[in-house]
């Protein structure tokens, strides 16, 4: 009885292996995360003007943010205008090709809108780009 027992825990049984099906599932896995597109959204609440000829840009490397109010944000922290600039001065020593973003809400004035274009300028930023979306 025993005997009988034993040979039956020593037969192969036929079996699924996973290991290449987890290692196939891994690598898409890496794929994926490499490949893929991260969009910058900032996290102050604002309606951006829409535009047919905006285009989508992995170049990103600041994101500025005016808000109708007019009141500015570097990388969604309040910042006052005459600490912009060295900021902003720092930023371009650093990065010389980066890419700055000016997120601005469709209702906020053209005046604040200039005044943080004119700043980066000023401070050596070389490469500016306007945010805007696309209409549906």
């Amino acid at each position: 009885m025993k005997r009988a027992l034993r040979q039956r825990r020593n037969r192969n049984v036929p079996g699924l292996d996973m290991a290449p099906l987890l290692d196939m599932i891994f690598i898409l896995l890496i794929f994926f995360v490499v490949h893929a597109s991260f969009i910058r959204e900032t996290a102050v609440p604002i309606e951006r003007p829409s535009a047919r000829s905006a285009v989508n840009s992995d170049q990103v490397r600041l994101v500025l943010t005016v808000d109708a109010a007019g009141t500015v944000y570097l990388e969604d922290r309040a910042v006052d205008p005459g600490v912009l600039r060295g900021r902003m001065q720092d930023f371009a020593s650093k990065n010389p090709g980066a890419v700055v973003v000016v997120a601005a809400d469709r209702d906020a004035a053209s005046g604040a809108l200039i005044r943080v274009l004119d700043i980066c300028r000023l401070a050596g930023v070389q490469h500016l780009a306007l945010a805007a979306r696309r209409p549906l």
